[in-house]
């Protein structure tokens, strides 16, 4: 799983799978995985479009689920490393700023800040305490350095966990163009190259959106922090939202696209 880019071009699919944010909803997660591992075939694709972790307390046990149904995958069908693609989703941005908090000018008002967006849930899976991250990150950059050096270890103890947040990329797309995977959304006045973190924290009224990106006709995202009713989610044909609001709902969605963008099919966990 080489870091060459950040963006993966998927070559020659038959069937692109997507699977929208999970946020550690196992059991939900479990179902999707199932229906995948039977389903699955020789020349498809899967993107898994951000936020495997954060807000639900199984964290780290959702990521040893993700890496195991990679694994079983790429053995039975002897995929490429980039028929499986990891895309940034907010909660992985946020840890992967945690593991480098010594860094941050401010650390506990950071600390305070991921704590409220979801972070602790994803800590607390890895045997941390909140009450203890916060008191180190009101200590000093020698106490904060010594405990990220304590987390990294502790991700290097759960195979394939620590290549993950090395490997996430930041877009997907087919090699025609003609559809486009995020976790979030895109400022459609720039080229990806130029996205920054649109990709994760979104973009003003990208929701609305009603024309095609450059030559993409669908772009597909992971997340979306509003609620909308079907009727206007019906009326958008370039914009497919693999994510319903509430989070409470604990829904896993999973989409199957053509590489030119047609869906095939749309589904949740059962």
């Amino acid at each position: 799983m080489e870091n060459i880019s950040n963006f993966v071009e998927l070559k020659k699919s038959d069937k692109i799978w997507a699977i929208g944010s999970i946020h550690s909803n196992l059991k939900s997660f479990t179902s999707i995985k199932e229906f995948l591992l039977k389903n699955f075939e020789e020349n498809d694709k899967l993107i898994f479009l951000g936020n495997v972790i954060g807000l639900g307390n199984n964290s780290k046990e959702t990521l040893s689920s993700v890496i195991d149904l990679r694994f079983s995958l790429m053995s039975k069908f002897t995929l490429k490393p980039d028929s499986i693609v990891f895309l940034r989703g907010a909660q992985e941005e946020m840890f992967s700023k945690l593991l480098q908090l010594q860094l941050a000018p401010n650390p506990n008002e950071v600390i305070e800040w991921m704590f409220d967006h979801g972070v602790n849930e994803t800590i607390k899976s890895y045997g941390f305490l909140e009450k203890e991250v916060k008191n180190i990150a009101s200590s000093g950059t020698i106490n904060i350095t010594k405990w990220t050096t304590t987390l990294n270890k502790v991700l290097n103890k759960n195979p394939g966990h620590t290549q993950y947040f090395l490997n996430l990329k930041h877009a997907a797309y087919s090699n025609t163009k003609k559809i486009l995977f995020v976790n979030r959304g895109v400022d459609i006045t720039r080229p990806l190259s130029a996205q920054n973190d649109c990709f994760w924290w979104g973009f003003q009224n990208f929701s609305s959106i009603n024309r095609p990106y450059k030559t993409f006709l669908r772009i597909v995202r992971g997340y979306e922090s509003e609620h909308f009713n079907k009727k206007e989610i019906s009326k958008n044909n370039v914009v497919c939202t693999l994510f319903k609001q509430p989070l409470s709902n604990k829904s896993v969605l999973c989409g199957i696209f053509s590489e030119n963008g047609e869906i095939l099919d749309l589904f949740e966990n059962k």
